[in-house]
C-alpha cells in the first residue's frame, strides 16, 4: 500500500467517524442500523478496510446525512489517485472528467479558487469551454468527446444559483485577454463574467495588471470547503487533503484576494478588456 493510498483511506475513515459522532450515534448502534458486524464500522473508521460506494451511501443515510454520500464517494474515488497525469485522466474522455467536477461542486458549500490565465471552468460559456477542452485534447490526446465534455461542464453551473452555495474566485486580469478562442467568443465570455458579478452566490475578484502582490502566481487551484484542494499543472491534476496543504493554498488565495478588486472596479476591468476586442 502506498503512503498516499494509506493517507487517503485514513482520511476517509476519519470523515466517516466525524459524521457518525455528529449524529450522536455510537459504533455499535450504527452497525445495528446497517445490519453489519460492529467490527466493520471500526475497520472502516480506522482505515483498515475500504468501503464500497453502496456502503458509503448506506452510512450517510444511517446517520441522517444522505447529502454527504456524494462527498464520500468522491473521496473513495481519490483513494490512491492523489496525482493523475492528464494523459491518464483524458484517456477516458472529457465526459467522465467533467462529471467528476459536477459531483465535486454539488458536494461542496464554499468553492474557493484562483486562476491566473483562464476563466474559471464554472463560469465558462459553451463556446469558450469548447476551445479549452479542444486545446487539452490536442496536448494530451484522448477520445476527443468535446461536445459531451462541454455539456457536462455546463451542468456544473446549476450550482451557481443554489442559495446555500458560495463561489469565491480570484483571477488575473491577464486571463481576460488570453486568446484561447476567437475574439467573438471571448467577447461573449467577458459579457458572461460581467453578468456574474451581480449574483449573490458569486464573489469574483480580478487582480489588475501591475498590482503589487506578495505571492507570485504560479498555477490555478480550487479549494473545496476545507476538505481538499485540486491543483492543475501542465502534466497532471493533484488532490491535496492534508491540513497543512489546505492551509497553504488558502493563504496563497488570501494574498491574491488582497490584491484583487471587486464590484464596480472589477466590472471596469472586464469592460476595458471587452473594448479592446471591439476595437480590434
Amino acid at each position: 500500500m502506498s503512503a498516499d493510498f494509506e493517507h487517503a483511506r485514513l482520511s476517509l475513515g476519519a470523515r466517516l467517524r466525524e459524521l457518525r459522532t455528529d449524529a450522536g450515534v455510537n459504533g455499535r448502534d450504527l452497525a445495528a442500523r446497517l445490519d453489519w458486524p460492529a467490527s466493520k464500522v471500526s475497520k472502516l473508521e480506522h482505515g483498515k478496510q475500504a468501503p464500497t460506494p453502496e456502503e458509503l451511501q448506506a452510512w450517510a443515510e444511517a446517520v441522517g446525512r444522505p447529502e454527504a454520500a456524494a462527498e464520500l464517494k468522491l473521496r473513495l474515488q481519490g483513494l490512491g489517485v492523489r496525482y493523475r497525469t492528464w494523459t491518464r485522466v483524458l484517456a477516458g474522455g472529457h465526459l467522465g472528467r467533467q462529471e467528476v467536477g459536477v459531483r465535486r461542486s454539488r458536494a461542496t458549500t464554499v468553492t474557493t479558487g484562483y486562476e491566473p490565465a483562464v476563466v474559471p471552468g464554472i463560469f465558462q460559456i459553451a463556446g469558450y469551454a469548447r476551445h479549452v477542452l479542444t486545446h487539452a485534447s490536442s496536448l494530451h490526446g484522448g477520445p476527443g468527446d468535446i461536445d459531451e465534455g462541454v455539456r457536462a461542464r455546463l451542468k456544473r453551473q446549476d450550482c451557481l444559483y443554489h442559495p446555500t452555495k458560495r463561489f469565491r474566485f480570484v483571477m488575473s486580469e491577464a486571463a481576460l485577454y488570453v486568446r484561447i478562442c476567437p475574439p467573438e467568443v471571448l467577447a461573449a465570455q467577458l459579457d458572461r463574467l460581467g453578468g456574474l458579478l451581480g449574483l449573490d452566490t458569486v464573489e469574483l475578484g480580478i487582480v489588475p495588471l501591475g498590482a503589487p502582490v506578495t505571492v507570485v502566481p504560479k498555477h490555478g487551484f480550487w479549494i473545496y470547503d476545507n476538505r481538499f484542494v485540486t491543483v492543475e499543472t501542465w502534466n497532471a491534476e493533484m488532490w491535496l487533503d492534508q491540513s497543512s496543504d489546505i492551509e497553504l493554498y488558502r493563504k496563497v488565495w488570501e494574498k491574491q484576494h488582497e490584491a484583487a478588486v471587486y464590484g464596480h472596479a472589477a466590472h471596469r476591468l472586464i469592460a476595458r478588456a471587452r473594448s479592446t476586442l471591439a476595437a480590434g
